[in-house]
This record gives C-alpha cells, structure tokens and sequence, in this order.
C-alpha cells in the first residue's frame, strides 16, 4: 500500500476493521447480513445493496474508510481489501467517505450499485497525526501532553545530535548546549529537575527501541562527556515527539518519569513505481565570536598590576617583606637574594596563545536517500557522511551513517518490517573544562600573556602548570580521539488476526562499540620527564540493548458513535556493557604507540548487566470524536532494585472534551478548534544509577601481605552496603491544558499547567563508620517541579504568493526540594548546594554588597553578625534553572524565496564565572594564571566606585573562592538560526531532469544579547550531574555560516 502504513497502518485508535459477517439494524427486529459491519442506523426501510471499493490516488486498496449515507447514522467500514457493502434507503443517496491521512469526499449513487472511490492525500490531516507510546493517534483525539517537532525545519542546523536542534522549538523542553566542540555532550531536560542523583535526561526511543542516552566516555575530557546521540544522523529523522505529561508518559513506567522523545525514522511507500532520490549538500564555515571571547591584559599591563598588588600586599601584612624595591617586574640587573628582576612592566612583551588555538572550522555535509516501493514491498535507504572542525584546535567530529527500513508484506494480514541504522563516528577529543596539564583552552586562556611561546634554544615553552599550547594541538605530539561502531536496529512482524484485531511482536538491539584512546609523548607534561617517557591510555567499551516485546490492539465501534481501543504488551529488555582498559607508559620512543612496547603496562577490567520486565495495558475510549478517555498501566521489574521492592506499578489517567463539536459551539465560526484536557498518572525513574544499586557487593582488588611470600596476594574486601528496601524513584504528574483555534485554524493555541512530585529520591546518606562503609543510596528524598506552558502558532498573512507565519512558546518551571534529610553539597568546592525548601541547582556562596571607597576592601554580608567571615555565612544566591524560557520563530515565504528565523531566550538563570574567579584574582596568581582585562577597572584610590576591590593578596579580597561577585546573570535572548532558501522554478528543474531543487543559505548563531561577560550564557565547564553551572575554560557556541542545496529527482 502506497501510504497505509506510513499514514495509517501504525494508527491503532483510529483505524477500525470490522469482521467481514456482522448486523445491520433496521426498523423491524430481522437481521440484515452484509459484508462488511454496519453501524447502528435508525429505523429506514433497507432498499438497495451498494458495493464498492476505496483505494489511493495509486489504487491501493484503502481498509478501514468509514463510509456513511450523508446526514443519516447509516454506515460501514471498508475491509481489508477495500472493499465495502451497504444497504442504503435510496439509490440517489449521497455517500460519505473519510480516512484519517486523506481528504473527504462526498459521492451521489445516482442509481449506481457499484462504485470505486479514490481518496486524494490531505496534507493538513496527515500533519495532525501524532506518534504515542506503541501507536499513533490523531490529534484531535489526543488527551496527553504531547508536541511534535518537524525535522525539516532542524536538521540543516550545523550541529552533531539532533537533540540540539530541539532548542527553542518544544514548549517544556529545554536545552542547553555546554561548549562549542562537535559531538559534546547536550543538556535536555523536560518539565524540570526532577532527580537530585538519578538521571535528569528523558528516554528516547528510536523506531521503537529504547536506546542508550548515557555517555560512554571515560578519559579525561576536562569534565565533558560525549554525546551517544550525536551517532544519529537527523537526516535519516521523519519525526519527533515530545511526551510530557502523565497520560502520555506511564505507558512507558519506571523509565519515563523525565519525559519522552519519540524519534520515527524515514520509511518507504507502496507502489511508488520509481524510486524517488533526494540528495541534500552543505558546505559550511564556523569561527568564535570574536567580540565575546575573553579579553586578557597584555604583558605590561599584566606585570603592572602583580607590581601594585606585591606592594599592596607587603602594605598589609609587613611580614611579607613585599615591598617597591623588591617587585618581581623590576630591572633584570637588580638581583637581590640571588635573583634578577623579571625587567620593568614596560620591557615585556605580549604573546598571543588564543590566536594558535581558535581557528576558523569547516563542515561539511552530504546526504543521499533513496524511498521507493512495489505493490508488497516499501523501502526506504539513506547514506549521510558528517565533517565538522571544531573552532578549537584540534577538536573534529567525523560521522558516516547507513540506514535502511524495510516493510514487506507477506501475506494480506502478515507484514514484516524491518528498521536498521549503522552508524561509525570518529572524534578528535580535547579537554575543555578543567585538567591544568592537558587543557587546550586552559592552556591559551590561562597562560600568561608575557610568558613566551618558545625558550632561547627555540624549543617550545610552557608555564607552571600549563602545557605549551603547540603541544596540545598537534596530534603528533598530543592525540585524544574515540572512535566508536553503533548499530539500532528493530525487526517486528504484525498480524491482522481480524479486522481490529492486530497482533505485533518486536525484537530490538542498540549495540555501541566504543574505542577511546589518548597518547603524549616525551614532550608534554604528563609523557614526559620526570615521568616515563610517553604515556597511552586506551579503553574498549561494549554496550549491548536488548529488548523483545509483544503488543495485542483492538479497536472496535460500539453502536454509531462509541469506538474503543485496547492495547495490552510485554517488554523484556536486558543491557550488558563490557569495558576493558590498558595504560602503558615508558615508550623507547615516539614512534612506538602500541602499549605493549611500553615499559610498564597495567590493565582493568568491567562488567555490568541490568534487566528489566514489563507489562503494560492501555485503554482508549471515544464518544462521537466529543468526549475521550484514556486509561493507562504498567508493571516494570528491574534488577538494579532491592529484593523488596524489585517491581512498582505506573497507572495513568486521562479525559478531553472537544467543546467545539458541542451544539452551543458548532456554530461560532470564529473558534474552529477547541479541547480540554486533564491527566493525572505516575512514572518512575531508575537511570543514571549503578546497575548493583542495591546489592552488597565485594571487590577482588584488595591485596594482603604474607610473610611466605616476596609480595602481597589478591583477596576481596567489602565495597557496598546492601540495601533491600532501595525502591524507583516515583514521580506523580498532574496536568490541565487547552488547546483552542481560532480562524480556521489560522491562530493555534496550546496552554499546559502541571504539577510534578518526585517521592524516594534516590541520595547517598551518611551511615556509621563502625559498619565499615561512608554511605548507603537509599530513597530519603522529595522534590517538586510546577510550571506552566504555552505555544502559539499563526499564519499572519497568507495573501497571493505571500505567506508570514509565527511560532512561539513559552515554559516556566518553578523547582523546590520538599524534604532532605540534611543539606547537599557538590562539587569540591562546593559551589552548589540543595537544601529543604530551596531549587535545586542553587549556588551556596558569601555574597559581597559592594567594595568600601575608602578603603577597596570588598565588604561581605555578615549573616549571623559575629563580625567574621566564617561557613556560617555562605547563602543560597542564584539558581542555574531559569524562570522561564522559549523560541520565537518567524517564516516567510514569496513564490520561490523562503525566509526562517529562530529566537531562542532564557531568563532569571545564573552561571557562576569561574575564569573570572582564576583570572580576576588580581595579580595574587602571578605567573601561574593570566589577568582578564576587568581587573584593570579595580580600586585605585579613595572615592573610586567598583565592584572590584583592592589588588592585595591579605584579606578577603581575592581569597575567597565562592565569592558571589563571580555569580552572574546568565539571561539571553539569540538568534539560533536565521536561513533564506529559493526553490528554482518547475520549467528549469524540468529541463534538467530533476523534480525539486532547493537552494539555501544558514546563519547560525549570529548575534546574542545578555549581560553575562563569558563567551558564552550556555557554557559549563562540566557536563556531570550537579556539577553543571560552572564556567571554565570552555570554547563558545560558534557563529556560522553554510550553504546548501536539497534535490530531488
């Protein structure tokens, strides 16, 4: 069939087959037998038989077309054929003919006793059908919380994962991008935080497979993680959906209470005849802003102020001996106490380390796909290769995709389907974030602009703790690389046993094989002396998915207007990762990389398997497309739970009420569309904890002395607390929404309030030492998230050739942590704090008012009043979660020319600037760090109004690391994206053999607003759980600019 399984056949509420021998009501208690079932009709004399069939504009056969005698209950269905029968009252009778995914049509018999009906595609219909949980549904049907996302409007977005794409585009769902590396890791949470230790990331489920979201990489990368979403080529993406509330998301239990993200890949049609190909090319260059990098003082003005604050310094503390004779930046031939002056602040000169590692990147981008089917057989086969440079030396990331879906039918009721995706990516890594000897932007950023690049002989140079930046960016001297082979596959066959009786069973596969490796040879820090010389690292890790399920749906028209489906399921889904790693330092050389030529070797070895069974059933119920309910539940049992509580029950609950299909509505034209919906349910969460969670366990690496022999032996030693009663994490959601449209669906508008409550939150807790152990995880933990949600879409003008629309959304989400048994600190310096009645994502700091204008002190709030600076007076200031955020996209489109235009804001968040912590530290650093050009702004002299104090090592002035004067407003407002494409007209495509061709220009990233003076809103120097927030060294969102051309033969 051309397009029944791609605009119908998956559409389990709405596709009603009925049993080919059922009754006909009429006037008189007598059964009348047909062919097909008829529904419910009132009392008409029965005078002729009418026999047809519904097919496709390719004259596929078309099942389940409900075919009514107009303005009458009088109706049936078509089989599975296509074919239907019908007792009509009159032979001119007027028939009615509709199917979701094709426009009406409304056919006189004019005395005709056999007819074929054709059914044209109704583009506007098949854009209102919305992937659900083991289904599709119409949206007009639709009772939970859910928002489609077009790829076609993202994947042109010159970014690794389709995830990213997503930002600004999805009511509820925000993402952040953490650094400008290809391939990094992306930051997606829906409806807030709703875990403090568990995972905060939604489940993706890709063609049906439940696939791995959680990075795979183990070397240091300076606090950033890969992303396992960047292997997806979005091209080969058909859509996505967003699942938010409770009815849509307890379908999916125990792994669904963070939101879920529907992706439906690219498939065939039937009897297409030939094969359709279309070839979509991009050519892109990508460089930092260069306006918001970060501005460093040059080596004069560098020596200038570590001169002022040694003095400084020696002024408030005498004991320090510090004075003006004996400044560091003093004339080379004063030597005192043995060493000469570094020369005066006027004879150094300024080196620039961020010019050798930025650079301007290219990508590059071809896509191939080839879609096509016979009568039994539908295809669909995609080929992409992905280059991306990153803006930061040597960072790139390489990506090669094979993807092929299969759809066969075997028989008129069995059909075989077939979804396969093989993908092999390749990233060359650097470590942003932390890590002192092998940061590639700490290295530049942090080096000291007077120090040189090279010493006198002409080798290269390095700082205190920082590797030459040359080093770093030569994969000859330095490589840091993954590569990584993945496979998702899904393999089902479906049975129509009867007509809306279908049956399904499904095998699934997410396999990863990734490779990490990093290499320094004997001249950088960490492969050179006095350490061996050369130092490999390399880790192989296998991560397997297994999944099997089995789906029964029924779908059934009760009488005329009540129709009814039920979905019951299991699911088996088992995960094994396997990783092993060697290390080898003491190389004879650098042309020996093989850590078997390394002088010392040592290697680990791991093995993890979690499993997990379920059983779910769901229930759908609609009066006269009026009133709808929806009943959900799901039993998972997982292994990584205590023995007394291995299983937990998701129900969920949901109603709409369409009140435009209500007489006192019908007729104001106005309102073309308005629903209400209401759900409740609740869902659980067990990612992002350790698949023995529960479990005591022991290690083999403990070793014991014997006196008999020349060194220690293995033994095993106790390394968990057991914990029998560890139990999901469970998340109770409740939402409101209203869905009205105005003008012929001219104005659309979608409006969700919810309330989320996470219940056992899964925190590490303190337990006596005596036990032998520092904590136990159990469940001791409550929070809440409440928010609201809105999404408006309108065609402004649509006038001639003209059309202007809009798309806006908008989400607040206000997080609270209800009960905590004690205050939660995080990171090591702890920087963020969750305690009772507070945000997560809070930053715990001593706030300073202001600086003092006689003095240049800074001046602290002194919280219990006993005149010191003490523990005691640390707050929580600041929150990483903004109040609110969202996306404003504007389309316009003129015959061939199409504009696009993508805002995307956030407000009320916070990040706290760590560079300006290290870089503004004024002077103390010395050669150790370089200066940012804001210290220059700091107090000189009495009646000087700053917020930067006296340059003095003494006091509190630059000594106090979580200092909110580093805390700053992160709010933004950026253009993501902005594109003008032109399609050439039909007579030159038609002269070169071609069906569309579409050419296009994408700006990405091109002007931002906030007031926050890092490179970038967005950047955190750690990808972790609780450890985001925080700003270090961490390479911008690159602006960019490619172009492409999309064609179609």
């Amino acid at each position: 069939m051309k397009r029944l399984l791609q605009k119908s056949s998956h559409i389990l509420v709405l596709l009603v087959l009925y049993q080919s021998n059922s009754l006909a009501y009429a006037a008189k208690p007598s059964l009348n037998l047909s062919k097909t079932k008829n529904i419910v009709t009132p009392a008409v004399e029965v005078r002729e038989n009418i026999t047809g069939k519904v097919v496709s504009a390719t004259g596929e056969p078309l099942p389940g077309v409900t075919v009514l005698v107009k303005n009458t209950n009088l109706g049936t269905t078509t089989g599975v054929d296509g074919s239907f029968e019908l007792a009509v009252p009159n032979p001119t009778d007027v028939l009615v003919f509709s199917f979701v995914g094709f426009a009406s049509r409304e056919i006189p018999l004019n005395n005709q006793k056999t007819i074929q009906v054709t059914l044209q595609d109704d583009s506007k219909a098949l854009g209102e059908v919305v992937v659900v949980g083991y289904g599709t549904q119409n949206r007009k049907s639709l009772v939970g919380a859910i928002v489609k996302v077009d790829p076609k409007e993202t994947t042109q977005i010159p970014v690794a994962s389709f995830d990213a794409q997503l930002q600004g585009r999805a009511a509820g769902v925000q993402v952040n991008t953490f650094s400008g590396t290809p391939g990094e890791g992306v930051k997606v949470q829906v409806r807030g935080t709703a875990s403090i230790n568990a995972s905060n990331d939604p489940l993706y489920v890709i063609d049906g497979v439940l696939v791995n979201n959680n990075p795979l990489s183990t070397i240091n990368l300076g606090g950033k993680q890969t992303s396992p979403l960047a292997d997806i080529n979005p091209a080969d993406i058909e859509s996505i959906e967003v699942l938010k509330d409770a009815s849509a998301i307890a379908i999916y239990g125990s792994m669904g209470s963070n939101g879920v993200i529907l992706v439906t890949t690219k498939r065939g049609e039937y009897s297409t005849g030939k094969a359709r190909f279309n070839l979509d090319i991009s050519q892109g260059w990508q460089q930092a802003d260069r306006g918001r990098l970060w501005e460093l003082t040059t080596g004069p003005e560098h020596a200038m102020l570590v001169n002022e604050q040694w003095v400084n310094s020696g002024f408030d503390n005498p004991a320090l001996n510090q004075t003006y004779a004996n400044r560091p930046f003093r004339p080379a031939a004063e030597v005192i106490n043995g060493v000469p002056g570094r020369g005066t602040p006027e004879e150094q000169h300024t080196y620039d380390r961020m010019g050798r590692v930025f650079r301007t990147a290219q990508t590059k981008n071809y896509d191939l796909n080839v879609q096509g089917g016979s009568e039994n057989i539908r295809y669909n086969i995609g080929a992409g290769y992905t280059n991306q440079e990153g803006i930061l030396k040597p960072a790139e990331f390489e990506r090669a995709s094979f993807k092929l879906n299969l759809d066969t039918k075997l028989s008129s009721k069995i059909t075989f389907s077939s979804s396969n995706g093989v993908y092999r990516s390749f990233r060359q890594q650097v470590r942003g974030g932390a890590g002192q000897q092998a940061g590639h932007l700490l290295a530049a950023l942090h080096h000291p602009t007077y120090l040189p690049l090279t010493n006198e002989d002409g080798t290269l140079a390095r700082g205190s703790i920082y590797e030459n930046i040359d080093n770093l960016t030569n994969t000859d001297v330095t490589n840091i690389s993954t590569r990584s082979i993945r496979y998702i596959g899904n393999q089902f066959v479906e049975v129509h046993i009867v007509p809306g009786l279908r049956f399904k069973s499904s095998v699934g596969l997410d396999y990863n094989y990734y490779n990490e490796r990093e290499f320094f040879n004997d001249q950088t820090i960490i492969g050179g002396a006095p350490n061996p010389p050369g130092y490999k690292h390399e880790v192989f890790t296998n991560l397997a998915v297994f999944q099997n399920e089995q789906t029964l749906s029924y779908t059934k028209s009760l009488l005329a207007n009540h129709n009814i489906t039920v979905l019951l399921g299991n699911s088996i889904q088992s995960s094994t990762i396997n990783v092993a790693s060697e290390t080898g330092s003491g190389f004879p050389n650098n042309s020996f990389q093989q850590i078997s030529a390394a002088a010392n070797r040592t290697a680990e070895q791991s093995k993890s398997i979690s499993t997990i069974a379920s059983f779910f059933g769901r229930v759908n119920y609609n009066f006269s497309d009026k009133y709808f309910l929806e009943g959900t539940l799901r039993a998972d049992g997982s292994s990584k739970f205590g023995s007394n509580n291995r299983w937990g029950y998701f129900p969920g609950i949901g109603a709409s009420w369409r009140m435009k299909q209500e007489n006192f509505l019908s007729n104001v034209d106005p309102v073309s569309e308005l629903k209400l919906r209401v759900s409740a349910g609740s869902a659980g969460n067990q990612n992002g904890i350790n698949d023995y969670a529960s479990r005591g366990l022991w290690s083999g690496t403990a070793q014991y002395p014997d006196n008999l022999t020349s060194g220690p032996r293995a033994g095993i030693a106790p390394s968990q607390l057991e914990n029998p009663d560890l139990k999901w994490e469970k998340t109770t959601t409740y939402n409101a929404g209203l869905d009205l449209g105005l003008f012929n669906d001219l104005v659309m508008v979608n409006i969700d309030a919810y309330y989320k409550y996470t219940t056992d939150a899964l925190l590490y807790l303190p337990v006596p030492l005596a036990t032998g152990y520092g904590s136990t995880l159990a469940n001791a933990g409550e929070v809440s998230n409440k928010g609201i949600e809105v999404a408006l879409s309108t065609i402004n003008i649509r006038k001639n050739d003209f059309e202007w629309s809009t798309h806006f959304n908008f989400s607040r989400n206000v997080n609270r942590a209800e009960k905590l048994i004690s205050p939660i600190t995080f990171e090591a310096r702890e920087y963020r704090r969750t305690e009772e009645g507070a945000a997560l994502g809070s930053f715990w700091l001593y706030k300073q008012l202001y600086v003092d204008t006689e003095t240049g002190n800074a001046v602290f709030d002194d919280v219990d009043k006993d005149g010191k600076l003490t523990q005691a007076d640390r707050q929580l200031l600041g929150n990483l979660i903004p109040k609110f955020f969202g996306g404003l996209t504007n389309t316009f489109s003129y015959k061939g020319f199409d504009v696009n235009v993508l805002l995307t804001y956030q407000y009320g968040n916070s990040v706290f600037n760590f560079n300006r912590y290290i870089l503004e530290g004024g002077g103390t650093r010395d050669a150790s760090r370089s200066i940012l050009k804001s210290q220059l702004d700091r107090w000189q002299k009495p009646g000087d109004i700053t917020s930067t104090p006296r340059v003095t090592s003494v006091g509190n002035n630059y000594n106090i690391e979580q200092n909110s004067r580093y805390l700053e407003d992160a709010s933004f407002i950026r253009v993501k994206t902005a594109s003008l494409g032109y399609n050439l007209p039909e007579r030159v495509t038609a002269r070169l053999g071609l069906n569309r061709v579409r050419v296009y220009a994408l700006g990405t990233n091109l002007w931002i607003a906030t007031k926050y003076t890092g490179a970038d809103p967005e950047s955190s120097g750690s990808a972790g759980q609780n450890l985001d927030g925080l700003d270090t060294a961490t390479p911008p969102q690159p602006r960019g600019l490619q172009f492409g051309a999309n064609i179609s033969f």
